[in-house]
């Protein structure tokens, strides 16, 4: 029997916790004869049953997280999210450090991965978790070797996810770890969703310009990239326009906004990129010429190195249904 324990943090997304619940139990009912079924338990960070959830909607837990003793053997472990209070917070990540060491992983989606690191479970691990919190992951827990990229990353027996229904995509993981390949697959197939969805996490995420600090030269030259990505961009231009060295510029601009410049404009150009894809049907060779990049191939390489899918890929996804 694999015992899995899933947190539901008050104020989350109930798809989180009820998806995977659903994942597993369609497991079961799938699973070969010698493969040992999981024990799917729901428990609120609450001292009452019921979760209630951003939608609006109730979940009536099986078990309140205060009925439960954090020493005894689990399987699995999984937060669903981070939860809406400080005092909520503390709760779970207490519960969380003195149950981890009786559990075979620990698993996070979400927001949850800030209690799992709130827990000192995530010191020299590699984590990831909702785009919109990976720069309050790394910048609260310096410990944590936070990537941006991933849908989901296992080290060792930890687990972490990206936002929402990312967690579904790591569960099939863990039932194709527990159950093998052929498990995994099946149920992927019977509730129509990718094994192993193509492409990362940064294919949903935005990449809003991050301002300087401060006022002064170098915000405004921001607003001047943005304004301006078919321009000559290259550092010595750059550098030219706020009257500083390229090397100076390079090191204060980096300081100013945490990226370097030759990223900040890159980015910039993906962007812009990215909402000509979702609004119309111009042509990738048009499109890359508006937005400042040599060429189509040079377009197609950006998207592959940031978002791990094609320009088309992307536009499939995410365009207009409108589109003709």
């Amino acid at each position: 029997m694999n015992t899995f324990l899933i947190i539901a943090p008050e104020g989350g997304m109930l798809l989180e916790a009820v998806g995977i619940a659903d994942i597993l139990g369609h497991a079961n009912r799938l699973r070969i004869p010698s493969a040992a079924p999981y024990k799917v338990t729901i428990a609120t960070a609450q001292r009452h049953q019921v979760i209630h959830g951003l939608s609006g909607l109730n979940l009536l837990a099986d078990t309140s997280l205060y009925s439960l003793d954090p020493q005894e053997k689990r399987h699995t472990i999984m937060v669903t999210g981070r939860g809406l209070t400080d005092e909520e917070r503390v709760d779970i990540s207490d519960w969380l450090r003195r149950a981890a060491p009786n559990a075979q992983r620990v698993v996070s989606v979400c927001g949850g991965a800030l209690l799992l690191a709130q827990a000192d479970l995530l010191n020299g691990c590699r984590a990831t978790t909702h785009w919109r919190l990976l720069d309050t992951l790394q910048s609260g827990w310096p410990a944590v070797r936070v990537e941006k990229g991933p849908i989901y990353i296992q080290d060792g027996a930890i687990w972490t996810s990206a936002g929402v229904s990312s967690g579904l995509d790591l569960t099939l993981a863990l039932v194709e770890e527990d159950h093998g390949f052929s498990l995994a697959r099946d149920v992927a197939q019977d509730m129509v969703m990718f094994l192993r969805r193509p492409g990362g996490q940064s294919q949903f995420s935005r990449y809003l310009a991050r301002q300087a600090r401060t006022p002064g030269p170098l915000r405004e030259l921001q607003a001047w990239i943005l304004e301006n990505l078919r321009e000559d961009l290259t550092i010595e231009r750059l550098a030219e326009k706020v009257a500083m060295s390229p090397r100076n510029f390079t090191r204060v601009f980096t300081r100013q906004t945490g990226t370097t410049p030759a990223r900040f404009v890159e980015e910039a150009r993906l962007d812009a990129a990215r909402r000509s894809l979702e609004q119309g049907n111009t042509c990738l060779k048009k499109i890359a010429a508006s937005v400042g990049f040599a060429n189509s191939t040079s377009l197609r390489r950006v998207f592959a190195r940031h978002l791990q899918v094609t320009p088309s890929e992307y536009r499939q996804r995410f365009g207009s249904r409108n589109l003709s």
